[in-house]
């Protein structure tokens, strides 16, 4: 059982400030998220495309991002349990909240705050017959561990960034890689197209374009696939087949938890504090809907901000926090560390 303060319920970027925010106010956090990795859809979907309305950065690529707020976090000690999806939700005699995640994993808390963006992401899979059937047994849709495909051979399909990179970071890992896109050209960073060529040149990537998986063979276990090229077929012997087709959101369980849902999105009172018809659970970020609402970052840091503050009153009834801004204050990592402005030295001046 991980116990918390403040289990949220998605590492995107309004999940990440809810814990720079929380921090300042002593709450401990917990993050749970489905992806395998931080950020939602910035390092999965365009990791290397720039934002440019993340006040104070004229712009900065969103994979950037990510890694600018897990080091304004990092004093502030989060947990992460990370490839898990909160599965069910129950609410204690005292007003806390036990999650169990799809995994089996509970978490204990005193305030709930879902973060998940456009909901739970899910893969968008091929339309190839028994695919289900090799799922973790050749068939991988992300990629948590590279090293699992140390000298074995992978065929990646996809043209987008996440098909390009995973392609050029496994040619180092693979003993063969060979990727295949329906289409001649691919929509995705542009150095990431040109180290793609460079590699196919050096033979170290095999393309096929256009062309398409369209069969998978093996008894127990994937060992190859077939190829459809130009009305052509063929075989391809292969340990993995990794389909990077984007991922498509949804609300998922947290749709059964009680909470007032409107167009696959959560309700929430926006005149106070982005709390939900249930008591104690908060909806941030695009996840949630209200009057007005605009499904902007700068708008989830906002909610989270005020998420925050109500949620202290929850976990601290009766006990006043007077804010003071952090050029003021400092920040207490709980790590022991401190951040502060420097202090004024008082000096006469002759």
């Amino acid at each position: 059982m991980v116990k918390t303060d403040i289990l949220i319920i998605g590492a995107g970027p309004t999940g990440l400030f809810a814990v720079f925010e929380a921090g300042l106010l002593k709450l401990k956090c917990h993050i749970l998220d489905a992806l395998p990795q931080a950020g939602g859809q910035l390092s999965e979907l365009y990791p290397k495309k720039p934002i440019y309305d993340i006040p104070g950065f004229p712009e900065v690529l969103a994979g950037d991002l990510v890694d600018n707020l897990m080091e304004q976090i990092k004093q502030f000690e989060p947990g992460f349990t990370l490839g898990e999806r909160a599965e069910t939700i129950e609410k204690q005699e005292d007003g806390s909240f036990i999650v169990t995640s799809n995994k089996g994993k509970k978490f204990h808390a005193s305030v709930v705050a879902i973060a998940g963006g456009l909901g739970s992401f899910e893969p968008r899979k091929p339309l190839i017959e028994d695919i289900e059937f090799y799922e973790d047994k050749g068939v991988k849709y992300f990629i948590k561990n590279p090293e699992k495909f140390r000298d074995k051979r992978v065929v990646i399909s996809g043209g987008g960034d996440s098909a390009l990179d995973w392609s050029i970071f496994l040619a180092n890992v693979a003993s063969e890689v060979t990727l295949i896109h329906r289409r001649n050209e691919f929509r995705g960073a542009l150095d990431s197209v040109e180290k793609v060529q460079e590699l196919k040149n050096a033979g170290k990537i095999k393309m096929i374009t256009p062309g398409e998986v369209v069969g998978l063979n093996g008894a127990e276990h994937l060992e190859s696939v077939d190829v459809e090229e130009e009305g052509a077929h063929q075989n391809i012997k292969c340990d993995y087949f990794i389909p990077l087709f984007g991922l498509t959101p949804k609300l998922g369980p947290i749709a059964h938890w009680g909470l007032e849902i409107e167009k696959n999105a959560i309700k929430v009172n926006n005149a106070l504090d982005y709390q939900t018809n249930i008591p104690g659970i908060f909806a941030i970020g695009d996840v949630n809907t209200y009057p007005g609402k605009l499904k902007l970052i700068l708008c989830g840091f906002h909610e989270a901000t005020l998420m925050c503050q109500a949620a202290y009153q929850i976990i601290n009834p009766g006990k006043k926090y007077v804010m003071k801004y952090t050029t003021v204050s400092g920040v207490d990592g709980f790590d022991g560390t401190r951040k502060e402005a420097p202090k004024a030295v008082v000096k006469a001046i002759v």
